[in-house]
């Protein structure tokens, strides 16, 4: 079987080496179906693991990739209704890799609308967004979020679901290219910043959206209102200078952070309903895909995360031909 395998750890991911032979996966249990993959989606916590920088950090060796698409070609006892059915595949790893055997709970049907490359894009993205905006940042119609990063597929992802509930949304970026990105996505306002010396000249938004943290942190903190929320998606920035709690107090705005994957761990009811709200929007939060390359080079995709260079989703095409 062709997979790409993390052999090591290391900040420069010479551990992560693409392998033609490697074993296939375990015969479905009950419960437990095979997954043929046909596309696979990088996300930033895949490129984190390479080097044992996230939260989650699994045993040498392993296969990365967190959401993909593909087929069920083979299903345990109990399972058997997913024979032949097109799914969205998600969890902690595996996906890069022609199959993939996992608990018949890690999958879904692929709503209607959405090609092989966008399914595999669209969960990590999409979740993040609704957990973030809808549910920890309480988002109403008519308000103004402030989405950082907003190129990159995080902050598309972002922007696409408040224009649709009905926000005005400030998308911040580092580069034109990304703005006009962010443009097609639906943001009505966009700002472009220096990553070295970032200045956001607001004072007027009621949520932030920040995939970035680093020096942009603060700030996006200081472009809020009162009664602000501020949304803690994460670091692809760096890590974020000290925090002033004075200005927490004297504009009485809320830090909030989002893990939406560990949101649905701990609570799998609420966890289930996010899905079905962000299915029912596929259309309207279809992932913008910014580069996509064979499997053999996926080596290529997480070097372009790691120096910034991606404008919406790296996808994986794994299925040959």
């Amino acid at each position: 079987m062709r997979a790409v395998v993390c052999h090591s750890l290391a900040q420069d991911r010479s551990g992560l080496v693409f392998e033609s032979g490697w074993p296939e996966p375990f015969v479905p249990q009950p419960g437990e179906v095979t997954v043929e993959i046909a596309s696979a989606a990088l996300n930033f916590p895949d490129l984190l693991m390479l080097s044992g920088g996230y939260q989650f950090r699994p045993e040498l060796p392993f296969i990365p990739g967190t959401e993909a698409c593909g087929t069920v070609i083979a299903a345990g006892s109990g399972a058997e209704d997913w024979l032949g059915r097109r799914v969205i595949v998600g969890g902690r790893g595996g996906c890069f890799a022609e199959r993939l055997t996992l608990p018949v709970s890690a999958v879904r049907l692929v709503p209607d609308g959405l090609d092989d490359d966008e399914a595999a894009a669209f969960t990590v993205g999409a979740l993040t967004a609704w957990v973030g905006l809808m549910v920890r940042g309480r988002l109403q119609r008519g308000e103004r979020v402030l989405v950082t990063g907003a190129g990159g597929g995080m902050g598309l992802a972002a922007v696409a679901l408040a224009r649709h509930e009905g926000a005005q949304v400030v998308a911040v970026a580092s580069s034109e290219e990304r703005l006009g990105a962010a443009r097609a996505a639906g943001a009505h306002e966009t700002m472009l910043i220096d990553r070295n010396t970032p200045e956001i000249d607001r004072r007027d938004i009621d949520v932030v959206f920040d995939p970035v943290g680093g020096l942009l942190a603060l700030p996006a903190i200081r472009s809020l209102a009162r009664n602000g929320r501020y949304l803690i998606i994460g670091f692809t920035g760096g890590r974020s200078p000290p925090f002033p709690l004075n200005r927490a107090l004297i504009k009485q705005i809320e830090v909030l952070g989002v893990r939406a994957g560990e949101f649905a761990r701990q609570d799998p009811d609420a966890g289930r309903r996010n899905i079905v709200e962000i299915d029912a929007r596929a259309v309207a939060l279809r992932p913008q895909i910014g580069c996509s390359l064979p499997l053999e080079r996926s080596g290529e995709a997480f070097a372009a995360m790691a120096e910034g260079r991606l404008n919406g989703k790296a996808v994986i095409s794994v299925r040959q031909g």
